[in-house]
């Protein structure tokens, strides 16, 4: 038989099959939907949250002592002192947190648990000894410091607040575990006591913004804990008719309710903390007037450094910076939430809840006071205002919630899958085994591999 046209073998071509490309994931062809869904797949992953909360704190804390640096030279050479003086010791308290961050990561979740009785205790030993006589120091009309040596100081009441992150999480996480939370004695004692006694010692010392933080803390861990709206109510109105009686009761109080939403000062020159926070955000425009070149940080403004760092924030860098700081809190918040949300060990969500509650709350408080919307409570922006007693135990928080996330079952298998295996040793291990022949896990063979599963 004659050949068919274009055989040289005299046989018919063979079939070829078409292959057809692999389906692709449609993207909508708007642009701000591909981004909404771009950000959203990347909201999904399961090492967002462990990122969020690692960079977020550490941004903060990077921007925190460059600020830190910036409001309190003015006030360091008033006192005598070297121009980096409060930024000095700023860097080491945060040093030291970044141990003790580094520490909070790396131990397990039974240790967490076990440290919460003796930092507890340890924490109301130390906020009753302020009262003693010799003892505690007085700092702005509030009894709640012990001098530790030289220029250092020490407030307990800061380490109150982890203190009751974690005994009321271990608290109410043994409780849930015997399915004794359905009762209403069970999920208020002992917490609300306990939570009274840290109260009750803060209070001693006059310190109001640190108490409203741990009223803040006790509340969220019974929000978490699912108590009833009506004991929800009870609770709330309790608190509310002790903190109105401690306002009426003391003038200077009265004065800083006064001043929320001043935007001018009185001839006798009340509300000028609150004033001053206002014109310098007023003045720093979109983009501040640069880094150090604060006009209200040269005695204008009290407490520059500290309570109203993000006054000459505003001042400096402007609106882009004010938002900067918001939006990093913002995504710490929103990665503490989603830690405590997807867990599935009872103390973890109340840990990860009581620091999330704690954090927020305080941060709102703070810019909250400067933009004149609350009244000056007194209390640091956390991570970034000046005071190594606020930062160390705040780093250490951050630290639970860094080993939170990571404990994930989610991420702990996207981190296994990073790790590095340069260099390791692939065979079948043991002794009498015969070992396979070396082979080195290069960025080579990872790509191969990774592009024959069909990932990229």
């Amino acid at each position: 038989m004659p050949g068919s046209p274009g055989s040289r073998t005299g046989r018919p071509p063979a079939q070829r099959t078409v292959q057809r490309p692999a389906a692709r994931r449609t993207t909508p062809d708007n642009p701000v939907l591909r981004l909404y869904t771009r950000l959203q797949r990347a909201w999904d992953r399961p090492l967002t949250a462990y990122y969020l909360i690692a960079g977020g704190s550490a941004l903060i804390t990077v921007l925190g002592l460059v600020m830190v640096y910036s409001a309190s030279q003015i006030t360091a050479l008033q006192l005598s002192l070297p121009g980096s003086y409060f930024f000095r010791k700023q860097f080491l308290a945060a040093a030291l947190g970044a141990g003790l961050l580094l520490a909070a990561m790396r131990m397990p979740v039974k240790l967490h648990r076990a440290l919460a009785y003796p930092i507890l205790a340890g924490a109301v030993f130390l906020m009753a000894l302020v009262q003693v006589p010799g003892i505690g120091m007085s700092v702005n009309g509030n009894q709640n410091w012990i001098s530790v040596g030289g220029p250092f100081q020490l407030q307990p009441s800061e380490f109150g607040k982890l203190a009751l992150v974690l005994w009321g999480a271990d608290l109410l996480a043994r409780k849930q575990d015997k399915r004794l939370l359905t009762q209403w004695k069970h999920m208020l004692v002992p917490l609300v006591p306990v939570a009274f006694l840290l109260l009750g010692l803060i209070m001693l010392g006059g310190d109001m913004g640190t108490a409203i933080i741990l009223t803040a803390i006790a509340f969220g861990l019974l929000w978490l804990a699912g108590a009833p709206t009506r004991m929800f109510a009870g609770v709330l109105s309790v608190a509310g008719l002790l903190g109105v009686i401690l306002i009426q009761t003391n003038p200077n109080r009265l004065d800083r309710f006064a001043c929320i939403g001043a935007t001018e000062m009185s001839p006798e020159g009340d509300c000028w903390q609150a004033v001053h926070g206002i014109y310098a955000l007023a003045s720093g425009g979109l983009f501040g007037s640069g880094l150090g070149a604060s006009v209200e940080k040269w005695g204008q403004l009290p407490e520059a450094h500290t309570d109203f760092i993000f006054a000459v924030t505003g001042e400096e860098l402007g609106l882009a910076g004010t938002l900067s700081v918001l939006a990093l809190f913002a995504a710490l918040g929103y990665a503490g939430i989603r830690v405590a949300g997807r867990t599935e060990d009872p103390f973890v969500r109340y840990a990860a809840g009581g620091v999330t509650t704690w954090i927020t709350a305080q941060a709102v408080i703070n810019i909250g006071a400067v933009l004149g919307l609350l009244p000056i409570a007194g209390v640091p922006l956390p991570l970034f205002s000046y005071g190594g007693s606020a930062l160390l135990p705040t780093m250490f928080a951050i630290g639970l919630l860094i080993a939170f996330a990571r404990d994930e079952p989610a991420a702990r298998a996207a981190l296994a899958m990073r790790q590095p295996r340069f260099g390791r040793k692939r065979g079948t291990g043991g002794t009498g085994s015969k070992r396979r022949p070396r082979s080195w896990n290069t960025m080579r063979r990872r790509a191969s591999a990774a592009r024959s599963s069909g990932e990229r």
